[in-house]
Parts: C-alpha cells; structure tokens; sequence
C-alpha cells in the first residue's frame, strides 16, 4: 500500500512540476508581448477561454500565467472588465524575470539609459558604505568573484554569475536593509546587460580591472576611491552598451567598395 501511495505522490509531484513549467511559460510569452510594446497599456487580453483554447493549454494553466504577470505589476484582472495590460509606471521594473523579458529584444534607448541611471545612483553609494561597514567574509567573498569573473570570462554563464555575486557581495557590504533588497534586480541588470552587450561581437573591453579598482577601495576602506571607481565601472558599462547598439558605418562601406 506504501508503495502505491509514493508512487502515486510522485507522479503528483511531476505533474506539478509540469505544470509549474506551463504557466511559467506562458507568464514568459504574454511578458515578453507586453514589455516589447505588441500589447499596450490599457489593452484587454483574451479571455481565459479563449486564450486557453488558442494556446491549447488548461484554463487553469493561463489563469496562473496571468496571476505571475499580475504580481509582476504587468496586468491587472478585474471581473466584468477582463485582464488589461496596465501602465509602465506600475511595472516591477527590477524583477528579474522582467528584466529578462524585456532585453528578449532591443531594449529603446531611453529605458536602457533610465537602467544605468538606477545603477548610478545606488551602486556608487552602496561601495562607500561597503568600504565603511564590510566585513572580512564579503571582501572574501568579493575577492573569490573577481577570481571567478578572470578565471570563467564574461563571456560564460560562470563569469557572469561571478560578476553578478561581486555585485551582490558589495551590496551586501553596504549593511543597509533597503539597499540589499535591491540585489536580486541589481543582479539582474548586470547579467542582462552583459549578455545583451555580447549579443553580435565579443566584449572590446575587459571589465575586469574596473571591478579590481573597486575592490582595492573597499578592502582599503576608503568610501572616496570606492564611490569614485563604481561609478566609472557603471559609466564605462553604459559606454559598452551604447557602443554594442551602433552600427560599424566603416564596415559596410568597406564591404561596398569591395563589391
């Protein structure tokens, strides 16, 4: 009898996972139509019926998707009105899966240069409290990423967690509540915007040394040098993302004169 009970709560437990897997990809495909400007604010999204019949997924699969995109701030249910698509300004801007969705393409101009802006403003000011208050365990653990990001390279998915938790370790170094609720976003920003640099050529430049300078101040703890080198890291990343958006002009008109 045991047997057939595990048995059976396993094929539940897969079943749950199957179904986890489901909405959390279609939360992933309305997300990414949302963000990317295909549904607008105010628009009305199919009704569970026949979304479900388009997608050929339960009722309760599209009702959960639209659940994770209502926490997300991306829609609002209300009964008689249906699901509409509510306005930017009430989007979870840093949620990860947020992020995500919105560099799935070319992010405009002006909300890449709002993202940068966020950074400027937090991460700078978070190194200075870290070179104050940081404790030998984060510089530790700050030091063992820098040693991950040289070791793995940003172009791997192991370089990039690397600078990822190197960010994180700093934020955590700040010892303010409220700064280090922003890690999970922060993160993300970094990993997106890495990998979205990466997206047509390799990085042109190795990042690497503005985490190094970074580092040296925190450990020297001095909050001046440490406030001064985050901010030139963030600046010099904004560089390396307006750069990887331009076209190479000189290349195509050699590529003319060519043919």
């Amino acid at each position: 009898m045991s047997s057939k009970k595990s048995a059976a709560a396993r094929a539940n437990a897969r079943a749950r996972r199957k179904s986890l897997r489901l909405h959390g990809t279609i939360a992933r495909d309305l997300g990414v139509l949302i963000v990317s400007g295909r549904y607008k604010p105010g628009d009305i999204l199919n009704g569970e019926i026949d979304a479900s019949d388009r997608l050929q997924v339960s009722r309760t699969a599209y009702r959960e998707a639209v659940r994770i995109l209502a926490a997300k701030g991306l829609v609002e249910s209300r009964p008689k009105v249906g699901t509409r698509v509510s306005p930017q300004a009430r989007w979870h801007m840093l949620d990860p899966d947020v992020l995500s969705w919105i560099f799935e393409f070319e992010p405009d101009d002006t909300l890449l240069a709002n993202l940068f802006e966020l950074r400027k403003i937090v991460e700078p000011e978070a190194a200075a409290l870290a070179a104050l208050r940081r404790s030998d365990e984060e510089l530790e653990a700050m030091e063992k990423a820098l040693e991950g990001m040289a070791t793995h390279t940003l172009a791997s998915e192991a370089g990039r967690l690397a600078d990822q938790e190197f960010h994180s370790a700093m934020l955590r170094a700040s010892g303010n509540a409220f700064i280090v609720s922003l890690t999970s976003g922060v993160g993300a920003a970094v990993s997106w915007t890495t990998i979205f640099k990466q997206r047509h050529n390799p990085l042109r430049r190795d990042p690497i040394p503005d985490h190094q300078k970074v580092y040296e101040a925190v450990k020297a703890s001095d909050p001046k040098a440490a406030h001064a080198a985050m901010l030139n890291l963030v600046e010099l990343a904004q560089l390396d993302t307006a750069n990887s958006r331009k076209p190479k002009p000189a290349a195509k008109a050699a590529t003319s004169a060519r043919g």
